[in-house]
């Protein structure tokens, strides 16, 4: 927590995930619908659809599709690092659902908070930081001209 009262952290990868090769932080998804209400149409839509298709784009992900009794539709997210989210997609069309798996599927399970810093590293540097302008002219550089040998 801050002063601010909103929790922050530096950034920081999943055991640095990306370095060598990226491991997808989403373990399983688990879609609960009910057969026949009304809520659950879009939700059997992309049953019928698109389960198939995100299934076979994400195989390190266990997807379960279970018909229950429930009153409202919901999408269970089951992270690597032990995080649960769970979504409601009452009102969802099957684009929405599939756009809402795809978002669930890029995050790591953390929770979104305020980032202190874009940048943070274990051993400053007392040079300060560079970036792709650093020694670059704030205006046009002067025109070079050349001189034509005879």
């Amino acid at each position: 927590m801050t002063s601010r009262g909103t929790p922050s952290r530096f950034l920081k990868s999943v055991l640095q995930n990306g370095v060598g090769r990226y491991v997808c932080q989403l373990k399983r998804v688990c879609i609960l619908f009910s057969k026949k209400g009304q809520s659950s149409l879009g939700v059997r839509d992309f049953i019928e659809d698109g389960v198939v298709d995100y299934a076979k784009k994400n195989p390190g992900t266990v997807v379960y599709v279970s018909p229950q009794p429930c009153l409202k539709p919901r999408i269970i997210a089951e992270y690597l690092n032990g995080s649960v989210r769970t979504e409601i997609v009452s009102t969802k069309t099957s684009s929405q659902i599939s756009e809402l798996l795809t978002k669930l599927t890029n995050q790591s399970g953390l929770d979104v908070i305020r980032l202190r810093k874009p940048f943070h590293t274990d051993t400053p540097s007392i040079q300060g930081l560079w970036h792709p302008f650093t020694n670059r002219f704030s205006t046009a550089p002067p025109s070079v001209t050349t001189k034509e040998v005879k």
